[in-house]
């Protein structure tokens, strides 16, 4: 097999790398922008030239054979070093410009870094930036995104970066509802309608107790986004967590405890070991923990402007 392969270009082991990793021609075809006939005539050609089958068509879809098998390792092992020498490249790169993919979750940008990204744009112009939002972390390794901002208290150790912040979380309710928030306790408020996350935050410690502590019918609400918690309380649906920065931002939520420290996360910056040194990277970084550091305490749960009231001049709440 070894004569045959030298025909194959990159773009053919691209193709059986997506036809196996999708076990079938029309998802691989969506993978890599082309239509479904030409996955297939593309397949055919390429297993012609090899003098061998690499797929077998089952019910459940596409199924790689032995020598599929090998061809996969190999365009497995040469997509690895081209992902490492471009990250390699990228890091040696001097000025700060050019494109920086950022990642990280709907409830950060929106409450958060929405008016920092703003104000790094204004100080680097140069830096374009593509936000890639959700819960879920990119692959930093395969260059899914350059940066990674997230809340954990456990961040992958494949990835290099800094903790800025600590997220503080508190038990809300509406302040008309609770006028003398201080006399509230468990035993009065689990009587009522609560919020929580869903269960696909199941591992978060505020949504293990919060499910422990209340009675299931009691939970009136669930959503599968941090983003929402906050309005959920306001819009009369319960009680319940949210992070301090959030809902300290909302007039009409109280604060029914003060900041539980087992449910605050770590707030991180965080890349790939290959490009901390990039320019583009370097400068994003360094201006972000300034940034969120000037606001650190009120990330704790520490009275104090939100981010968007403070990048916009607002005057601080008397009282």
């Amino acid at each position: 097999m070894a004569e045959p392969f030298k025909n194959l270009a990159w773009d053919d082991f691209r193709l059986i790398k997506a036809v196996a990793d999708s076990r079938g021609l029309p998802a691989a075809a969506a993978q890599l922008g082309i239509n479904h006939s030409t996955v297939f005539r593309r397949l055919r050609q390429i297993e012609e030239a090899l003098g061998v089958a690499l797929f077998v068509r089952h019910r459940s879809g596409y199924a790689l054979t032995p020598a599929g098998e090998e061809v996969v390792a190999l365009a497995e092992r040469v997509d690895a070093d081209i992902t490492s020498v471009t990250r390699r490249i990228a890091g040696r790169e001097l000025a700060p410009a050019g494109e920086l993919r950022v990642t990280t979750n709907d409830s950060l940008l929106v409450h958060l870094l929405m008016p920092l990204l703003a104000k790094f744009r204004r100080a680097c112009p140069s830096v374009r930036l593509d936000v890639v939002l959700g819960n879920q972390a990119l692959n930093l390794s395969k260059r899914d995104a350059d940066v990674a901002i997230r809340a954990t208290d456990a961040p992958p150790d494949n990835l290099v970066g800094r903790r800025v912040a600590r997220i503080g979380w508190a038990l809300y309710g509406l302040a008309a509802q609770f006028p003398t928030p201080d006399t509230v306790s468990y035993d009065t408020l689990s009587a009522g309608d609560w919020i929580s996350l869903s269960d696909s935050f199941g591992g978060m410690r505020v949504v293990k107790d919060t499910l422990a502590r209340i009675p299931p019918e009691r939970i009136a609400y669930k959503v599968n986004t941090v983003l929402g918690l906050a309005e959920a309380i306001e819009a009369g649906l319960g009680v319940g967590f949210a992070p301090c920065f959030i809902a300290d931002a909302h007039p009409a939520l109280v604060r029914l405890a003060p900041p539980e420290p087992a449910y605050a996360a770590d707030l991180w910056l965080l890349t790939h070991p290959d490009l901390r040194h990039a320019a583009r990277v370097r400068v994003f970084l360094d201006f972000m923990a300034a940034e969120i550091a000037r606001h650190r305490a009120f990330l704790e749960g520490a009275p104090e402007l939100p981010p968007a009231a403070a990048e916009a001049g607002a005057p601080a709440a008397e009282g």
